[in-house]
């Protein structure tokens, strides 16, 4: 008698054509087209087949990767294998056949000579904050620069030296080799203190360089999703203010030793408040001079970017400026103003820096290689979205590791991205990685002939640069108002981030940024709630019940949505969620209110309708709550949707078979719906199967709930004796093809 009403219950529509104009009509209502059965996970793949399985290789007596390593190894060895091997890790050998020459040669050559000009003082000035002699600063702004220009994948990235690094790397230089407390340092003795700080600073180079290419050689380029963006801002804004607070003595023209440590930026204000009374006039003029020539053209290049056709270069007008003024008035003799000194021609001859310190330093290489590939890779990955390309984040790590570790072997010091001078280069028209080859050219000049003309550069203009170019990191504050709107809980991370660089230092300040901001991760996972699903009136949708009151739900059927990952943070929560939604442990007898008139299934009455098929009449309460509500009907069959569900590991997969067991034990009909392929093999692995059948199993939440309403239809869940008829606020539903209909 019900049987036309259960060949209707069973959810998306048949593939087929329809003939019958008046079928093809009834095609344009869900609800009253032809129906397929439900369809389990084994049914699926019977008619659609399962995943693809690569064919099985011949058995060999060695181990399975020493199997993969070498068959790896001998398509290497082919001619193809080995041309492919080259493109991808020689990407000029891509770009450069396709380059247009005509229309990007100019903006190549002008945008790499303009950064090649910003990359000389800029160059000499980090490598202040790196404690060591500015030409070394020039020497990292060419061998990396050259060397990501023949590795690197992004067209519109200018690497070099980078603030932030170097004031992590000084940190470090000043810690292994610290100046000595009886100061008053002879010539000689000078230059062994800076010979050894340069070898420091590039054992810190060559440690990071060979950290970043045994990132590469275990493909880690997914590591650089650990440094959020919020972290990343935070990191380089708080940095920023590290780097001003440390360049205060150079402005003052003071000579106070460096602090390091926590607390080090509190420490050099209270040591730069103390000694304030011993502040040169001289050096404090130049640097407000300086200051107030270089601020203002900044802004001018950031307001008119648009109309300029190339950023004004006031770090070059102003490097002129000051060694001429200081060469002509004798500052250096008449007021003791510091000055650059003699930049030796040519380049240091290729030295192993002394790994004695390798071990000591080893623990501080590791952040800065972090930092160089996280910086890196997300400016690589913003210019790539926007002219259309891609990059890839094992080629930027092979690209940064080679640059530090071959660099270092001519006394250079970390390096990676900067910020400032990648939008130069965007800016000045630059298309392609051949703009590094030019800035190369440009360093390479001052190199070996113009060095002897920024002798008298006073240090204080070094200083002003470093501070004029960290404007783009003080600025990144603005954007908090925004965050604060778009998520709270990254505007707390990168307030997390910003106190911690600025109260204890940079390494520290990041290391409680990723984890402050991993943690948010697992407690976002752990206050995910279970969502109980109802179904939308005329639809086959399943929505979450407190998204509609007019959501509606069969008795003694509950579908759930667990959306979030089941692992073992998430297994307790899962566990108390669905035995609550369920009622484990807590059986109740609960009758359900029907009408007087019961059919032969003690669940509803039969009614004809026009068609000569039957539909089913119950009735539902106004109000659905949760099926655990007391004095609502008891679970008879449950429904886990599993398609937010990403992943599953052996905890959460041993719960799962637990639970199925559990409602074998309370009389409860469990079905899975659309379980991700890895999740289902998970569960297989921990023998779900022996709990439960493969018609348990569902493609979809709408298959499984027209197999549940089959069976409580059925009267198989379902005690006809426990149903009496509910008077004032119900409604009648009807049950018919895929859904629950309600009836006038």
């Amino acid at each position: 008698m019900l049987q036309g009403a259960k060949d209707k219950m069973s959810g998306p529509l048949a593939s087929g054509t329809c003939s019958d104009p008046e079928e093809a009509s009834d095609l344009k209502s869900p609800l009253s087209s032809r129906f397929r059965e439900p369809l389990t996970h084994a049914r699926f793949q019977d008619l659609f087949g399962g995943a693809e399985q690569e064919p099985e290789l011949p058995a060999e007596p060695c181990q399975p990767w020493l199997c993969r390593l070498r068959r790896r190894r001998a398509s290497a060895c082919s001619g193809p294998g080995a041309w492919r091997v080259l493109l991808a890790r020689l990407p000029p050998l891509r770009w450069l056949p396709q380059y247009r020459w005509r229309a990007w040669l100019l903006g190549d050559a002008v945008a790499g000579v303009t950064v090649g000009v910003v990359h000389v003082p800029q160059g000499m000035a980090f490598a202040l904050l790196t404690s060591v002699p500015p030409v070394f600063g020039l020497y990292t702004s060419f061998f990396p620069v050259l060397i990501y220009s023949l590795l690197g994948t992004g067209r519109h990235l200018s690497t070099g030296t980078f603030a932030v690094l170097s004031l992590m790397t000084g940190s470090v230089v000043e810690r292994v080799v610290p100046e000595p407390l009886a100061g008053n340092l002879s010539g000689i003795e000078r230059e062994q203190l800076e010979a050894r700080r340069v070898g420091a600073a590039a054992a810190v180079a060559f440690g990071s360089g060979a950290l970043m290419l045994g990132m590469f050689v275990l493909q880690l380029g997914v590591l650089s999703t650990f440094l959020s963006e919020p972290v990343v801002k935070a990191l380089t804004s708080g940095a920023a203010l590290h780097v001003l607070v440390s360049q205060l003595p150079s402005l003052l023209g003071l000579s106070l030793p460096r602090q390091i440590g926590c607390f080090s930026l509190f420490k050099t204000l209270a040591a730069v408040l103390s000694a304030l009374s011993q502040s040169s006039p001289a050096e404090l003029t130049i640097s407000a001079l300086t200051l107030a020539l270089l601020v203002p053209v900044k802004e001018l290049n950031v307001r008119f970017r648009d109309r300029l056709p190339t950023p004004i270069p006031g770090e070059v007008v102003m490097v002129l400026l000051a060694t001429v003024l200081c060469f002509t008035s004798s500052l250096d003799t008449r007021y003791n103003v510091q000055v650059v000194g003699q930049l030796p021609g040519g380049f240091p001859h290729p030295l192993l820096p002394t790994l004695d310190e390798l071990p000591r330093i080893l623990a501080d290489s590791l952040p800065i290689s972090l930092v160089t590939f996280a910086v890196s890779t997300s400016l690589a990955s913003i210019y790539a979205d926007k002219y259309s390309y891609t990059i890839e984040p094992n080629q930027e790590l092979l690209a940064h590791g080679v640059s530090n570790l071959i660099s270092s072997l001519f006394s250079c010091f970390p390096n990676s991205a900067t910020l400032a001078t990648t939008s130069l280069l965007v800016d000045a028209g630059g298309n392609t990685q051949l703009a590094g080859l030019f800035s190369c050219a440009v360093v390479l000049a001052v190199l070996l002939w113009l060095g002897p003309f920024f002798y008298y550069l006073p240090k204080a203009v070094l200083a002003c640069i470093n501070i004029s170019s960290m404007r783009q990191m003080f600025f990144q504050m603005q954007e908090l108002p925004q965050l604060w709107h778009i998520s709270r809980v990254d505007f707390a991370v990168w307030i997390v981030t910003w106190v911690a660089v600025v109260t204890l230092n940079v390494d520290l300040g990041l290391a409680v940024g990723v984890v402050v901001s991993m943690m948010t991760v697992v407690c976002r996972t752990q206050r995910v709630q279970c969502l109980a699903l109802g179904l939308a009136e005329g639809t086959e949708l399943y929505r979450p019940i407190r998204e509609s009151h007019k959501l509606l739900q069969v008795p003694g059927l509950c579908i759930l949505s667990y959306p979030a990952p089941l692992y073992f943070a998430t297994r307790g929560q899962f566990h108390r969620i669905l035995e609550w939604h369920l009622g484990l442990g807590e059986r109740t007898k609960v009758r359900i209110l029907v009408e007087e008139e019961r059919g032969p299934s003690g669940f509803g009455r039969p009614v004809s309708s026009e068609d000569g098929t039957y539909d089913l009449i119950v009735f539902l309460s106004l109000q659905p709550g949760s099926v655990s509500d007391k004095g609502a009907e008891p679970v008879r069959v449950a429904i886990l949707d599993f398609s937010g569900i990403t992943f599953v590991d052996a905890a959460g997969a041993r719960e799962v078979v637990q639970l199925t067991r559990r409602c074998q034990e309370d009389g409860i009909y469990l079905l899975f719906a659309q379980c991700h392929a890895l999740v289902l093999e998970t569960l297989t692995r921990a023998r779900l199967l022996d709990s439960v059948t493969p018609e348990q199993l569902f493609v979809s939440v709408q298959d499984a709930a027209a197999h549940a309403l089959e069976r409580l239809v059925r009267g198989k869940s379902i005690k006809s004796g426990s149903q009496e008829v509910l008077g004032e606020g119900t409604e009648q539903m009807r049950i018919r093809g895929r859904g629950i209909q309600r009836r006038n």
